[in-house]
């Protein structure tokens, strides 16, 4: 039973409240007479403050981890899932009558508080923790005991009636509930990444379909190759994009097993033998995922394997949205001495002491990011190999590094989408042009002239600095009629249009 006192302490709290993109921390000064109450663990006593919902696990990881400055209230998801996997287990334990309807009534309102946001800033240990999360599990535990006995009447902290470890932990361990609770986070997270990339994807076949009939010149090793349109070269970042969102949907499938029952390294010790599939089911049932339980609860305790797919598809789809900004800002380059083939929104001036300058900003912040997220998977791929025997201690590190490599990448792909492509005007005329006077187009001749006549076409086109229809007109073997239809640069790019 948790006592209330009041003390004088001379120190400063801190207070962490957290948003969706970030977490703020204000410095609050205690008051003379701040009210803390009592609480005991295995390691001794420790005063809380009364009005926390955390109790005092928590914070002993408020102390013990002033690391990175980032809440774990920073992913709302992984919370929200959390108090979800609460209420699938609580749920199972009622069937199963490990808990009394009185009890089960409180900590099932409680989860669905806890559920709906209304306590993210109750959860303030930092991301990077030691005990392969087991201080987020009981910073969960503890908000949703304490949430209940309130709803109940009683204090916080007189665990009497609902205890969060005897109740709301109830055949459970971190070692099965914490990854349960980053699997369906990651899945939630990732329902809102593929909106983005599918918003994205659009605007670049739209942008693609306004442009398809204006002629440009491919590029290979950044020379000259031969005819495209802006439309093909549009239309294939929204085709790298599908592709990337048609695999990480799939990804979603495995995310949605999981390890519930098996407790402590998988063998399901402290927990009904049916608390598994119970709990399975509820879970399943509250959010409408096709929930399944892992085939070997013991392997499936320390494999972090469907994580690192994850990331993985993160990096690919991350490298593929750094190509995009790169050739954005490379055919955007100029105006007036680079390709200036396509012409960015401008966003804001761009330097401090040339005067009208502007630089492809959005572009440049998407490749920013793009570094991020490979560097996240870096994070991923060494705490995924680090891990030893029946668990993996770094799944911390590993669902905060996935959980921001989506958030990073969703919010990139918003602003490239809003502030960028939405905006993105072609050079029709100018590309055209340069197109008509690439020597590349001699290309075209090889199946008329020969492969070493066409490449004296153009190096008379090159020499003479006119174009290939042209140099082609001197060579003479082709009839004029026929090399207007042999040059023209749309049926070069298989595109059906105006010649």
């Amino acid at each position: 039973m948790a006592r209330t006192v009041s003390q004088t302490p001379t120190g400063i709290i801190t207070a962490i409240t957290s948003t969706k993109d970030q977490t703020v921390h204000s410095l609050r000064t205690a008051s003379p007479q701040t009210e803390h109450r009592i609480e005991h663990d295995c390691v001794g006593s420790l005063p809380v403050p009364s009005q926390a919902y955390w109790g005092i696990h928590t914070q002993r990881a408020i102390e013990n981890f002033p690391v990175s400055g980032i809440a774990v209230s920073h992913h709302p998801e992984l919370i929200h899932a959390y108090a979800t996997v609460k209420r699938a287990c609580a749920m199972a334990n009622r069937d199963l009558g490990g808990i009394t309807k009185d009890q089960w009534n409180l900590i099932d309102s409680a989860c669905t508080d806890v559920a709906s946001g209304a306590f993210d800033d109750q959860f303030p240990t930092d991301v990077l923790q030691g005990g392969a999360g087991t201080s987020t599990n009981m910073n969960v535990n503890e908000v949703i005991a304490n949430r209940a006995l309130e709803l109940g009447g009683y204090e916080k902290g007189s665990y009497t009636l609902i205890h969060p470890n005897d109740h709301v932990n109830k055949s459970q361990s971190t070692n099965d509930s914490y990854p349960a609770a980053a699997r369906l986070a990651i899945i939630e997270a990732l329902n809102g990444l593929l909106q983005s990339m599918g918003m994205l994807s659009r605007a670049f076949r739209a942008l693609g379909e306004r442009t398809m009939q204006d002629v440009t010149i491919g590029r290979t090793q950044l020379q000259d190759a031969v005819p495209m349109t802006f439309g093909q070269e549009f239309s294939a970042f929204a085709s790298l994009l599908e592709s990337d969102a048609k695999a990480i949907d799939a990804e979603r499938s495995p995310l949605a097993t999981l390890n519930l029952g098996g407790t402590a390294i998988g063998t399901g010790i402290c927990a009904d033998a049916r608390f598994r599939e119970c709990s399975i089911q509820h879970a399943a049932s509250l959010t409408g995922l096709p929930i399944t339980a892992a085939d070997d609860p013991i392997a499936a305790t320390s494999d972090t394997a469907d994580f690192v797919m994850t990331s993985a598809l993160l990096k690919r789809s991350a490298t593929h949205l750094g190509k995009i900004a790169n050739d954005l800002r490379l055919l955007s380059s100029g105006p007036r001495a680079g390709i200036a083939e396509i012409m960015l929104p401008p966003r804001q001036a761009g330097s401090s002491i040339m005067p009208g300058k502007v630089n492809p900003v959005i572009p440049e912040c998407v490749n920013q990011s793009v570094f991020m997220v490979m560097g996240m998977d870096t994070t991923v791929s060494f705490a995924a190999e680090a891990g030893q025997l029946q668990l993996n201690a770094f799944e911390p590190v590993i669902v905060h590094a996935i959980l921001e490599s989506i958030g990073i990448l969703g919010k990139a792909m918003d602003t490239l989408r809003i502030n960028c492509v939405e905006g993105i005007r072609v050079n029709a005329e100018t590309a055209e042009d340069s197109t008509r006077r690439c020597a590349s187009l001699a290309t075209s001749l090889i199946g008329h002239i020969g492969y070493e006549q066409a490449v004296g076409v153009a190096q008379t086109a090159m020499s003479q600095n006119i174009t290939v229809r042209e140099a082609a007109g001197l060579e003479g073997s082709i009839r004029p009629e026929i090399l207007d239809d042999i040059l023209n640069p749309l049926e070069l790019a298989r595109v059906q249009g105006k010649g």
